[in-house]
């Protein structure tokens, strides 16, 4: 990281604004930049990067869409995502960059297919405009599984939010639930990784000052994306979430 073209500046900075995009509009193409991120950089030090400009995007959208969180959706994934953190911590002990790229792109192409033969297995979601914020009846092994898939591949790779963004799909979530819940849970679980990331050396002060040149391109993301928003129907949202998590996952695999 000590030194970079203009190009993987340029990469760079447009991949963060793609953070901010992502967090206030369409989560799933979140995937895009931590595939840019992951291109210019060694896979394991981009998290370290990339883990503050998410934090910093997580803010923007809680202060966004924080009235429409369902909380008892977040208190139930809580758990599960603990148990995924502290087995990617554990991965990345031992993970080599090529590990990383070949676990998170296989996890989420496998979510993406897991995730269309559900909804092709239950009925449409609610016409778009009725207030539908929280989720449909679900089990507990679900919410549970997706938990520990969210954990680990957030601390290995950032890369939850494609993970999330199904789960809350395939829950039944609207646009504004969707947002507003997927805010509050990266707000609290980034945050929460930072001590791992730190002693794992993810995290440092070579990190910290590229991400200080980095963090301001995320607010006009967040505002072209709260501009976008409203104009995205449904069923357009919904194919951009999971189209983006297969492109990043081949991405990562093909790479």
């Amino acid at each position: 990281m000590d030194t970079f073209t203009l190009w993987q500046l340029a990469a760079l900075a447009a991949a963060s604004t793609l953070v901010g995009f992502s967090k206030t509009a369409v989560s799933g193409a979140n995937t895009i930049s931590l595939a840019v991120f992951a291109a210019v950089l060694p896979a394991r030090e981009s998290t370290g990067v990339l883990l503050p400009i998410l934090i910093a995007g997580d803010l923007l959208a809680v202060l966004v869409y924080r009235r429409h969180a369902h909380w008892p959706t977040l208190l139930r994934l809580f758990p599960a995502v603990a148990v995924g953190v502290v087995a990617g911590t554990v991965f990345m002990l031992w993970a080599d960059d090529e590990a990383v790229r070949t676990s998170i792109g296989a996890i989420l192409l496998l979510m993406a297919g897991v995730t269309l033969w559900r909804r092709r297995a239950r009925p449409e979601p609610a016409p778009e405009g009725e207030d539908e914020d929280g989720p449909s009846r679900g089990g507990r092994f679900r919410a549970r599984a997706y938990g520990v898939l969210g954990g680990f591949t957030t601390m290995v790779a950032n890369a939850g939010g494609p993970v999330m963004s199904l789960y809350l799909l395939s829950a039944g979530f609207r646009k504004l639930g969707f947002l507003g819940t997927s805010a509050w849970f990266f707000l609290i679980v980034n945050t929460s990784k930072v001590p791992f990331s730190v002693g794992l050396g993810l995290i440092d002060a070579r990190s910290l000052l590229l991400d200080a040149a980095l963090v301001l391109f995320v607010i006009p993301g967040a505002w072209l994306g709260r501009a976008c928003v409203g104009r995205i129907n449904q069923k357009l949202f919904d194919r951009i979430v999971i189209g983006a998590t297969v492109l990043g996952g081949l991405q990562l695999l093909l790479r």
